[in-house]
């Protein structure tokens, strides 16, 4: 299995213990400030800045951020070094600009199809199972983030 860092979110385990531990202290805080059950989510006109109310979900939307880098891991390869970076460079793209899991199949099997010839096969989704055969040097199944990625030439 090939993990590509420099296309990954995942921090390395030691920062993702701090972040943990973090997020357990500030959980076990906003348990301490609970009073009979119901967090305090009011503050006195001297207090605004510690006790801030979440954005709203409409606010949280309309701030201009950018998605974080996807988690590549690459499960399963017979093909070129060269042809998985575009395999995952396309289905980068793909993600970008489709969220449903067919249409981003389409594209990467298009994608494919017009740079590699005919007849690529490409499957998208969180979970499936598969058996399938393929020419030599081209079979890539791997991962963005929770979605898998089976793509495959045959025929």
């Amino acid at each position: 299995m090939r993990v590509f860092q420099g296309r990954t979110a995942a921090e390395p385990p030691q920062q993702q213990r701090e972040m943990m531990t973090t997020m357990m202290e500030e959980t076990k805080r906003s348990a301490n400030n609970t009073v009979n059950g119901a967090a305090n989510l009011f503050s006195s006109s001297d207090d605004k800045s510690k006790n801030k109310r979440p954005p709203s979900a409409a606010a949280a939307a309309a701030a201009p951020s950018a998605a974080p880098p996807k988690k590549v891991v690459v499960k399963s390869a017979d093909m070129k070094d060269d042809m998985q970076n575009q395999a995952i460079d396309c289905a980068l793209y793909a993600f970008e600009k489709y969220s449903v899991e067919k249409e981003i199949a389409e594209h990467i099997k298009k994608e494919f199809d017009k740079k590699h010839g005919p007849t690529w096969h490409c499957i998208v989704g969180r979970n499936f199972g598969s058996y399938v055969t393929h020419e030599t040097n081209h079979f890539v199944y791997f991962y963005l983030d929770q979605k898998a990625i089976l793509l495959f030439k045959s025929g």
